[in-house]
């Protein structure tokens, strides 16, 4: 999901309860803190030697202890971001969600849900790759097995 369709969703629905779904189905907790806003350019060179680069607007989730009444709204999310507008240099990036449960894990917004007074976004996994199969001669058919359960 891009940055102005995240947006968008959040300024639709500004005091309605704010949850993230993982890809397995478990839920980050509601009261979890978007405590970073940033915007990640990454680049880099593939085993065929092509020279690549992405970039994301990643959001921070952290769950503090003890503290199970925070709630962060999607008005308030929303106006976090428009703070974020001079890092983020209007680019429509795509959004991930960066949380940590046993390890730190990144994943892309896929979708959006809003019923009874819920905004729900849908969390996907993120994959890894090889994006010059055809010059290194790994095989062009089939998903790599990445060891995820």
């Amino acid at each position: 999901m891009t940055l102005s369709e995240f947006h968008r969703n959040l300024v639709s629905a500004p005091d309605h309860t704010l949850r993230f779904i993982l890809p397995d189905g478990d839920e980050i907790p509601v009261h979890a803190h978007v405590t970073e806003v940033g915007r990640i350019d990454k680049k880099f060179i593939d085993c065929g030697g092509t020279v690549r680069s992405s970039s994301v607007c990643s959001l921070q989730a952290w769950v503090a202890e003890n503290d199970e009444a925070h709630r962060l709204a999607p008005g308030k999310l929303a106006r976090v971001l428009d703070l974020a507008e001079p890092i983020l240099a209007g680019d429509d990036l795509e959004v991930e969600i960066e949380y940590e449960d046993c390890s730190i894990s990144q994943y892309r917004v896929i979708s959006c849900e809003m019923e009874a007074g819920t905004l729900t976004f849908q969390l996907g996994s993120k994959h890894t790759d090889c994006l010059a199969k055809e010059l290194c001669g790994a095989p062009q058919t089939g998903a790599a097995k990445s060891g995820c359960c």
